[in-house]
């Protein structure tokens, strides 16, 4: 049913006008409010009572809850709570969002109005509506949502607070605690959505692994070196990976210890690392099993960096590329593949020279492909142990390489590790 539809449908149900009643109703689904949600709230807008939360909204578990449901009441228990500023329509507007959990399950939830939640809180929420987010449902609390604190705490098999380690966080999370170290941090200027626009972005790290991050409102606290507790940040992926963003209303405090930083990456099998989705700083250990197309000596674009093809950019046309150095390895560990892209630092080192070189080879060759050729009859057939950010889309798993070593595993260890990871 169409927006007009449901306009006229409410119109002559509550005999008022119904350009008025579109208005109202347009106005509420441009914020997300579930259309059954809207229609209920100008139902009692407008004086029809027939149909109430409470006795027209079955109170359900978190287990039961589905995407098809149109609104529901729960009693929960409030595991975290964000607050973030966002647009729509051209307007600003301030949201609350996190997770809540009952002894069933947990679910995320978006908050359209301010209703004072604070993590710990037992909560009865009724006519909350549901929608589909990450292929998940979603809470959403909006106007005609009634909000009841319970006087008994619900125990709930989750923590409470939103402290979380790094190697936990997921890209959708939101009301984040973390406490690092800035391992490194740069000033820099981007098109904001009101122009341009000063942030923080680099690296932060704890004991469990490293993540890149934005801070969105430069704070003097946030600089290389500095060990910080983070509270109310969300979580976004930024090419392929988790980013935590530090927002207006995150705060940021000194720490008077040093967040401990782990030197090692954890490591996976090929096949955990691409079920995990993208990992910023992961270790992977496996058998190059051939050299892609695209290695060796190629040529940039000088506008945008993209790889050139016969003297062509797939953005800027013909043009006049610049020499680079770059390997596209295929490493096979026996679960899976992964493509591994080694830059120019590290593709030197593998074939034993640098970029100058390799164009002396070239043209000595009269063939640019023997820089390829020579790079393969090096590493293929070898093992290596690949550090570095993994991505995987449509486009299959490819790890930007920060260290390629050969693997040098002594032979019984090795047999005994992957014993271990097939009897588990």
């Amino acid at each position: 049913m169409e927006l007009e539809e449901h306009a006229e449908e409410l119109a002559s149900d509550l005999g008022v006008d119904k350009e008025e009643v579109k208005e109202d109703l347009d106005n509420l689904l441009s914020y997300s409010v579930p259309v059954d949600e809207a229609k209920q709230s100008l139902r009692r807008k407008y004086g029809d009572g027939a149909e109430s939360s409470s006795d027209s909204v079955p109170t359900k578990h978190i287990e039961e809850i589905d995407t098809t449901d149109s609104n529901v009441s729960v009693t929960v228990r409030v595991l975290s709570v964000g607050k973030r500023s966002i647009q729509y329509n051209g307007e600003e507007h301030v949201i609350f969002e996190g997770e809540v959990a009952d002894e069933t399950g947990k679910i995320s939830y978006t908050s359209w109005e301010d209703f004072g939640l604070e993590a710990g809180d037992t909560l009865t929420v009724g006519n909350a509506g549901v929608r589909e987010w990450d292929d998940q449902p979603e809470l959403n609390l909006g106007e005609s949502t009634t909000v009841e604190r319970e006087e008994s705490t619900l125990e709930v098999p989750y923590d409470v607070g939103g402290d979380a380690a790094l190697a936990d966080l997921a890209p959708g999370d939101r009301g984040v605690n973390v406490e690092v170290r800035i391992l490194d941090c740069e000033s820099k200027t981007i098109d904001g959505r009101d122009g341009e626009t000063e942030i923080l972005s680099g690296e932060l790290a704890d004991e469990t692994g490293k993540l890149p991050f934005t801070d969105w409102e430069p704070r003097p606290e946030v600089e290389t070196g500095a060990s910080v507790r983070i509270e109310d940040s969300f979580i976004r992926e930024f090419r392929g990976v988790p980013s935590v963003n530090v927002s207006e209303f995150s705060t940021v405090t000194p720490l008077d210890r040093t967040v401990e930083v782990s030197e090692t990456a954890p490591r996976y099998s090929i096949r955990e690392a691409i079920d995990h989705g993208g990992l910023y700083d992961v270790e992977l250990v496996g058998n190059v099993v051939a050299i892609r197309d695209g290695s060796g000596l190629i040529e940039r674009c000088p506008e945008c960096g993209r790889v050139t093809q016969n003297g062509e950019c797939r953005s800027h046309g013909a043009v006049d590329g610049e020499d680079d150095l770059r390997t596209k390895a295929i490493l096979d560990d026996g679960t899976g593949t992964v493509t591994v892209v080694l830059d120019e630092e590290l593709t030197a080192e593998v074939y034993g020279g640098g970029l100058q070189e390799a164009m002396e080879h070239a043209r000595d060759a009269m063939d640019r492909e023997v820089v390829a050729e020579s790079i393969a009859d090096t590493v293929v057939g070898r093992e290596y142990r690949v550090r570095g950010s993994l991505t995987v889309d449509d486009f299959g798993a490819n790890l930007e390489a920060t260290e390629f070593v050969e693997h040098a595993e002594d032979p019984a260890e090795r047999a005994n590790r992957l014993l271990s990871e097939v009897q588990s």
